[in-house]
């Protein structure tokens, strides 16, 4: 069996890859009867002399390979017929701008897996980006907060080689006495804590962060029943919030009171409750002057995310009075991050922690036997067709 490493060809470009050098290294080691090659790229954060110098070849045309894998979507005019394809899609949840995409992948008879619904037998996904994410985000929202204030200056993210270079930056720095709120409790969150944890920044509770000051910076992480009530008074129930989001309402207010930097990580249902309103970020008991959307919902639970911000301009400032864009750094308008491809200015590390997930967790079943039906479940498409998981789409597709 070959495998074809593709470039990425969706614009703007992105620089990550699924198999970085080292791990197409793993891969072959661990299966010694496959055969990978590399489509050359200029733009990637890994240089094709990097793939050569481990005895990788480097390869145009790709038609020759059984199953080849990318990143993001990609380009309609590059897909060969018949292939085996892994990317991230974005079509099954009928994202109108891939529809294209997805009627050319049926028509050339396409076996499209996602890596969105490779998932294990307790519906926890195999792969992901999520904690790159969150690292990339609270970095981003420490360089917002920073200039802002006219605190400091930290070097871009995408700047920066590596996480070792980010983390050297961060470590520069000096926080004045200041509250930092995350949201969240998944991979997400949990990759906004690792950037805080080299720079010392204690964590709370959620009781101390509100009810107590402190001379030194701090942080806290909250999750639904902190920031949410049931609307008939009843005990928070973590099972029945995501089974009938709409009947709670927000609690987040008190937060609001006493946060400087608020990074946003959590996962929400257009269902659940807004955060907060545009009125209230109106308010002058309304502290948080720098907010972080990490989970980017557009016209979400968070007003200001009125947009996904790009990774070469991230930062864009919201007047709450308006409800419109402005400058970014004024003081009388609220600081918005809300990227939303933030992995990609972390190519490198991102794309290392992703290939490793794969040859873990996703190759055995490609590549041996799908007893757990896992690549099933996971393939929108296959001969010409939608697959059994996700024939919901059949009407829209013909729309």
């Amino acid at each position: 069996m070959k495998l074809g490493v593709l470039r990425e060809t969706k614009t703007p470009p992105d620089r990550r890859v699924a198999l970085p050098p080292e791990q197409v290294k793993k891969l072959i080691e661990k299966y010694p009867a496959l055969d990978v090659v590399v489509q050359p790229s200029d733009f990637r954060a890994y240089t094709n002399s990097e793939y050569e110098k481990l005895g990788i070849q480097i390869q145009e045309d790709l038609s020759d390979c059984d199953i080849l894998i990318g990143v993001k979507e990609v380009e309609i005019s590059q897909l060969i017929a018949g292939k085996k394809y892994i990317f991230f899609s974005h079509t099954a949840k009928k994202q109108e701008h891939n529809k294209k995409l997805l009627k050319a992948i049926l028509e050339k008879k396409i076996q499209l897996i996602d890596y969105e619904y490779l998932a294990d037998q307790h519906g926890q996904r195999l792969v992901a980006f999520g904690r790159w994410a969150g690292i990339v985000g609270a970095y981003n929202a420490l360089y917002a907060y920073g200039k802002r204030n006219a605190l400091f200056n930290l070097k871009r993210a995408h700047e920066c080689h590596d996480m070792d270079e980010f983390f050297a930056e961060l470590m520069k720095i000096k926080l004045p006495p200041m509250k930092i709120l995350i949201s969240g409790g998944g991979r997400v969150a949990h990759g906004a804590m690792e950037t805080l944890a080299p720079m010392a920044i204690r964590k709370i509770s959620p009781q101390k962060f509100l009810q107590q000051n402190f001379d030194y910076p701090v942080y806290t992480q909250i999750d639904p029943w902190h920031y949410t009530k049931r609307k008939d008074g009843g005990l928070w129930d973590l099972e029945n919030f995501f089974k009938y989001p709409e009947d709670y309402e927000t609690a987040f207010e008190p937060f609001t009171r006493v946060t400087d930097l608020y990074i946003a990580c959590h996962f929400w249902d257009p269902k659940a409750p807004m955060f907060f309103s545009r009125q209230d970020m109106s308010k002058p008991e309304f502290k948080m002057k720098v907010i972080a959307d990490v989970s980017c919902d557009v016209n979400g639970p968070i007003p200001s995310t009125i947009r996904a911000a790009s990774i070469a301009e991230p930062i864009f400032g919201f007047n709450p009075q308006t409800g419109e864009e402005d400058q970014p750094y004024t003081q009388d308008n609220i600081t918005v991050m809300a990227v939303d491809n933030l992995p990609g200015e972390a190519p490198r590390n991102s794309s290392i922690d992703f290939g490793n997930d794969l040859i873990e967790k996703v190759f055995p079943h490609i590549l041996g036997n799908d007893a757990q039906k896992i690549i099933e479940k996971a393939s929108i498409t296959k001969n010409g067709e939608l697959g059994n998981y996700f024939a919901y789409l059949s009407d829209w597709i013909l729309e």
